[in-house]
């Protein structure tokens, strides 16, 4: 596993593919939105759905606030879909099968190393780290943190230009 990514840290150039099969490529994103990172475990485990299903539950406010919401575990595309239809997740789930992500990022396991870790990653438009929240247990503080980072970088660009960056149309 490589160095585990912090705050202030560049976000790390990868592509891996969604629940659909299609190559997803963060340099897609990058610039223009802050991005909301979160790896998970395993899709449909009770931790895992909470905080799958707490991202959906805010996920118009995180996109108001020109945030996208990319969900990453080492579940296979096809599980990922099942998982998507099943709980109606609005935002991508990436496939990290071979854990090549996970490790770029330093993502660490828990439980003596039997269990891939939960760490969310706040990026800001300019592709750096701004907050890393690492919780195995408070599965749904991931998005309450995340909520309040994105405020707080919100506040900063508003502070900056005298108006948002965001805008309604970030995800599809």
């Amino acid at each position: 596993m490589g160095k585990s990514l912090q705050e202030g840290d560049k976000v790390p150039a990868f592509s891996l593919p969604d629940e659909n099969g299609k190559m997803f490529d963060i340099h897609e994103v990058l610039g223009e939105h802050i991005l909301v990172i979160y790896f998970y475990p395993k899709d449909d485990t009770p931790g895992c759905t909470t905080e799958a299903c707490t991202f959906r539950d805010h996920f118009e406010d995180l996109t108001d606030a020109g945030a996208v919401v990319i969900g990453i575990s080492s579940d296979s595309p096809q599980s990922h879909k099942r998982f998507k239809e099943k709980y109606q997740l609005p935002f991508t789930l990436l496939s990290d099968q071979d854990k090549k992500v996970r490790d770029l990022f330093g993502v660490p396991s828990t439980l003596m190393g039997l269990l891939p870790g939960r760490v969310t990653y706040i990026i800001d438009r300019d592709g750096v780290i701004k907050h890393v929240f690492n919780s195995q247990l408070n599965a749904a503080e991931h998005v309450e943190i995340a909520q309040n980072i994105i405020k707080h970088l919100q506040y900063e660009e508003t502070s900056q230009t005298g108006s948002p960056a965001s805008d309604n149309d970030n995800q599809k």
